[in-house]
């Protein structure tokens, strides 16, 4: 299967449903759980970077990374959700990742399960 764009770099607080779930739709993930446990933010930006991915967090702080201490980032994904929305939540990422593809990059995204906001970086 190829894989489809853009590749991510998943925090330590994305679920595994979430990375399978985007695996079995044929997005290539890297998993900080799995693979870089314990790393910092700034860490996890540049392993993004450095792999031309965008990362996928639920770690508000990215945002903080991006615009005030002006990190250079290949892009940006923080999910807002309560556990009960987890279903709707992964398929709203899913749209955006096939209506936006390779345009995430260098973009602050915003998802929640009624809503996206796309910020330049």
């Amino acid at each position: 299967m190829k894989s489809l764009s853009p590749d991510i770099v998943a925090d330590e607080n994305i679920s595994n449903s979430i990375i399978s779930r985007l695996r079995s739709a044929g997005y290539k993930v890297i998993s900080i759980r799995a693979d870089y446990r314990g790393l910092e933010d700034s860490e996890i930006i540049k392993i993004a970077a450095d792999k031309n991915s965008v990362v996928l967090t639920e770690d508000r702080d990215f945002g903080e990374w991006v615009f005030s201490h002006k990190v250079q980032n290949s892009g940006i994904i923080y999910l807002r959700y309560e556990y009960n929305d987890r279903k709707r939540i992964i398929e709203m990422l899913l749209s955006v990742l096939e209506k936006y593809s390779d345009s995430l990059y260098n973009k602050f995204t915003v998802i929640t399960p009624d809503r996206i906001r796309i910020r330049e970086i």
